[in-house]
């Protein structure tokens, strides 16, 4: 595995081969401009070159796993200046095979402790590795009319986390951080509402996936795998945010 990039430090060459098939498989990535490709792919050769990889169980890595997860990982960092230094708080990506059960706990008001299992297809980890579920990778194949990327959810956690707080904001100069907290915060309240309405009334849910209201956080990424997957469809439900991550994601050069 990762033979071709055995012993080189520069930006390797990706086969040609390896890398038309994750385009076809992932038809998203497919249809960037041609300068987005060119650099979507140096991106992902330097990621591989710098990232381990881990197989949790008896889950293989192989080179179709790595290069899947690299390419949809640096999919997020094609303009931003610095390019994978977004991701330099981290090393390792470990791997399962599908579904993970996590045990939670989290303290109430009144200092009571409540213990409960959560199932998770990704996390990431505040200057610690990201895991994912290779089948909700797989599934990002399919999944693009719905705004779905488990990869994209939990690298979006990690620019997120560059500034301290898993808050729904990148880190930002003081006064652009207030006109995007104010930003992510009207939409957010407008699709917990909505998450709301469907659940306890049978109302029609949202279009983004319902896990985005457990927290701005949480919102912040599942918009990230709608931007970046489906822009069209996501700039139609939230045209404010469509506008403020364009200006964050495709800085004028």
């Amino acid at each position: 595995m990762f033979g071709w990039l055995r012993g080189l430090r520069a930006a390797p060459a990706i086969p040609d081969a390896a890398w038309q098939a994750t385009l076809r498989r992932y038809r998203f990535l497919a249809d960037l401009p041609d300068a987005d490709s060119i650099r979507l792919r140096e991106l992902a050769a330097l990621f591989l070159r710098d990232k381990r990889f881990h197989g949790a169980g008896d889950f293989m890595i192989t080179d179709e796993v790595a290069l899947a997860i690299a390419a949809q990982a640096v999919l997020p960092l094609l303009h931003l200046p610095g390019g994978l230094d977004w991701y330099d708080d981290f090393v390792g990506i470990v791997v399962h095979a599908g579904e993970v059960v996590a045990r939670r706990s989290v303290t109430d008001v009144d200092s009571v402790v409540h213990e409960y299992n959560e199932v998770i297809a990704g996390e990431a980890m505040e200057h610690g590795p990201v895991m994912l579920s290779w089948q909700d990778v797989l599934a990002s194949s399919v999944t693009t009319d719905d705004g779905y990327n488990v990869v994209i959810h939990e690298f979006a956690h990690k620019i997120d986390m560059r500034d301290g707080a898993v808050d729904g904001c990148p880190p930002l100069p003081a006064a652009a951080r207030t006109v995007w907290l104010g930003a992510m915060q009207r939409a957010y309240d407008g699709f917990r509402e909505k998450t709301i309405l469907a659940d306890r009334f049978g109302a029609e849910p949202p279009w983004l996936d319902a896990y985005g209201a457990e927290s701005i956080g949480e919102f912040f990424a599942v918009s990230c795998e709608a931007y970046f997957v489906n822009r069209e469809r996501f700039g139609a439900e939230f045209t404010e945010l469509l506008g403020l991550f364009d200006a964050f994601f495709r800085p004028a050069r």
